[in-house]
C-alpha cells in the first residue's frame, strides 16, 4: 500500500489540537513521524512506501505538509506529493499517534492535506490508494471515486513506492493492474468539494501567500 492511512472514530477531544501547514519548525518531529508510521504498519501487517528524514524535511520546508499537534507533542501527519508533472497529487503517509485516535483526528488530518493539495495544485487530480473501508468513507465524503489503477498517474516515481508493501507481487504479477488497495480519484473536471472543504482551501491559500 502506497499510502498508510489510519481509521478514527468521530469523538469530540478534550483538548485542543492545532492543525497547520507544517514548516522547517516542525523538522525536529521527523523521526517520530517515521517511526510512528513503521510501527503502525507493522501492527497492520501491511507494507509502505519508506521515505528518508531528507524526503519529509523537504516536504515540510516547501509547505507541504500537514502536522497536528497538542501542543509541543506530535498527534498527527501528512504529505503532499505530485506526480505526473503535477497532472496528478496523493496524500501520503496519513498517521495519528495511538493515544488521539478515536477522536476523529485522521479524516481533519486527511480533510486538510486534500485542502493543500487542491490548493497548491488546482487543476491537477487527487488520487489514493487505500485497503481500508473507513478511509474509503473518508476519501468519498471527499468527492473521491472508485477507478482502476489505469486512470492514476503513470509515474514510476510513484509506483515504485510500492515495493515496500508486502503485496508488491501482487502488483507486478498483474502488470499493475489491481493489487489488495482501492484506487480511488478526485477529478477537479468533475467533482466539487463541499463547502467547508471550499472554506478550508481558501484559508489555506491565503497562508501560501
Amino acid at each position: 500500500m502506497n499510502n498508510l492511512e489510519e481509521l478514527v472514530v468521530e469523538k469530540p477531544m478534550e483538548q485542543q489540537l492545532t492543525i497547520q501547514i507544517a514548516n522547517e519548525g516542525h523538522i525536529g518531529y521527523v523521526q517520530t513521524i517515521l517511526d510512528t508510521i513503521e510501527a503502525a504498519a507493522k501492527v497492520r501487517g501491511t507494507g509502505i512506501a519508506k521515505r528518508s528524514p531528507e524526503y519529509l524535511e523537504l516536504k515540510m520546508k516547501e509547505g507541504k505538509a500537514i502536522i497536528a499537534l497538542m501542543g509541543d507533542e506530535f498527534a498527527g501527519f501528512c504529505y503532499v506529493e505530485s506526480w505526473g508533472n503535477k497532472q496528478y497529487v496523493a496524500n501520503s503517509g496519513l498517521i495519528v499517534v495511538d493515544k488521539f485516535r478515536q477522536h476523529g483526528l485522521a479524516k481533519k488530518i486527511k480533510q486538510h492535506a486534500f485542502s493543500l493539495a487542491r490548493a497548491m495544485f488546482p487543476e491537477a487530480k487527487v488520487f489514493g490508494l487505500t485497503s481500508g473501508a473507513a478511509v474509503m468513507k473518508i476519501n468519498t465524503e471527499l468527492g473521491y471515486v472508485p477507478v482502476t489503477f489505469a486512470q492514476l498517474t503513470d509515474d514510476e516515481a510513484f509506483w515504485r513506492g510500492c515495493q515496500g508493501c508486502v503485496n508488491y507481487d501482487i502488483l507486478t504479477r498483474t502488470d499493475r493492474k489491481y493489487c489488495i488497495c482501492t484506487a480511488m480519484l478526485f477529478d477537479p473536471a468533475k467533482q466539487k468539494e463541499k463547502k467547508e472543504v471550499k472554506d478550508l482551501i481558501k484559508e489555506l491559500k491565503k497562508k501560501l501567500k
